[in-house]
């Protein structure tokens, strides 16, 4: 972190740690979705719909970060730490199905503004030459959530430790703690200890310099930017995030259940593997963001894209552990670097008056139409044709992906946020 600023390498931390929880987020929900069907007696179906349904938080959230261009960005991180800590630790209390997916949808309300502010603060608060290494590190730290939570999702649910764990997190009644409180339900409370210390943390946080330059924005109808100049940029960004949700968005959400039911692996296989696979996929991540910034946003998103589609394909497509988890390493790559690239451009191509709600229009509000359907169709196909056939067909989405990036997008490498967001 050498060039920056004490306050931007304090910064930068603490960006990175909030992003943590997206990766630990995404990984706890497939991690525990086995465990729920044996359970609750869910059928593929109803797991697409109840993936669906959670999902649908992150359209919500752009309620929340588009008020960062008036609230501020210190403001609405804020208030997103607090609800996810708080929505994290009512999905571990959660007695039914009903009330998860609940807890869940509005944790994920609050996770996915938190990450989408981060992004934005990366953008406005480090230099331009430095852009994409800062988003590449931050948004590596997700697949370092995701390595926690396979790491511990072994202990917590499959041994008499995480009832210990559970008992003195709980301070219950024994016959209580096991209907209630052990099992997937400790992935959830274990979560929720950094939480706090990022709370508390976070006293030490400033607003963005541009922002604090631009001045207040006076407040838009929701509308307002589908009738401006930026619009076509939006749906462009909206139309390639679209695209690229449908594959990442169920390439590591049901391989759990796929390397079960059509490959027989065990439990303890599918941790090794996940395991495995997520830490060779974090120092990939992490290099993302340089090479974007060295090789430019378009060609250095050809290698990104190329390596997701063939990650997804290979992991529902081989048979042998060994070959399944080298195709994980890039189906779990392909579930964050491609959206580096992404995040690089949803900042740089809008001006700071209105990057948070033109953010929130791209990702979170339209771009998420893909990120909440595609597990709601696999699923459902998946009843007719498995898990293998029905993801292996989203592989063709990171090439289409990156197609539009070529044909729609500029590039932005090494450009001042004036310059890149002028049309």
């Amino acid at each position: 972190m050498g060039g920056f600023t004490p306050y931007q390498r304090r910064l930068f931390i603490f960006l990175s740690v909030a992003t943590f929880f997206e990766g630990y987020d995404f990984l706890a929900l497939s991690q525990v979705l086995p465990e729920m069907v044996h359970d609750m007696g869910i059928t593929h179906a109803h797991e697409g719909l109840l993936v669906a349904f959670i999902n649908l938080g992150t359209v919500v959230a752009y309620l929340l970060v588009r008020q960062a261009d008036k609230w501020g960005r210190k403001r609405v991180l804020t208030v997103t730490i607090l609800g996810y800590t708080l929505f994290t630790f009512l999905t571990g209390l959660a007695p039914d199905v009903i009330s998860f997916a609940l807890f869940q949808f509005f944790g994920r309300v609050f996770l996915i503004a938190e990450w989408a502010i981060s992004m934005v603060y990366a953008a406005e608060e480090f230099p331009a030459e430095r852009r994409g290494l800062v988003i590449g590190v931050i948004s590596a730290f997700s697949s370092f959530g995701a390595i926690v939570c396979a790491g511990v999702e072994p202990i917590l649910i499959d041994t008499e430790y995480g009832m210990t764990m559970a008992a003195t997190l709980a301070q219950a009644r024994p016959e209580y703690l096991v209907d209630t409180m052990f099992g997937w339900r400790m992935v959830y409370f274990v979560g929720v200890v950094p939480l706090l210390l990022l709370a508390f943390a976070r006293r030490g946080l400033k607003e963005s310099k541009r922002y604090v330059q631009q001045g207040v924005s006076e407040r838009r109808p929701l509308l307002a930017l589908l009738r401006g100049p930026y619009r076509k940029r939006i749906v462009q960004l909206a139309l390639i995030l679209g695209v690229t949700y449908i594959c990442s968005q169920t390439a590591v959400t049901f391989w759990k259940q796929f390397v079960m039911e059509e490959r027989g692996f065990s439990k303890e296989q599918v941790g090794q593997s996940i395991t495995l696979a997520a830490l060779i996929a974090m120092p990939l991540i992490f290099v993302t963001g340089a090479l974007i910034d060295k090789a430019g946003r378009r060609l250095g998103g050809l290698v990104i894209f190329g390596l997701a589609a063939l990650g997804t394909f290979g992991a529902y497509t081989m048979h042998s552990q060994w070959a399944l988890t080298v195709s994980l390493v890039f189906g779990i790559f392909g579930d964050s670097a491609p959206f580096i690239v992404l995040n690089a451009y949803t900042t740089e191509l809008f001006p700071t008056e209105i990057r948070g709600d033109a953010y929130a229009w791209a990702n979170n509000l339209l771009g998420r139409i893909g990120y909440v359907v595609s597990p709601l169709i696999v699923g459902v196909a998946a009843e007719t044709w498995g898990w293998g056939a029905s993801v292996r067909l989203t592989a063709i989405c990171p090439l289409l992906a990156v197609m539009l990036v070529w044909v729609l997008l500029p590039e932005t490498r090494a450009k001042e946020l004036e310059e890149t967001s002028a049309l």
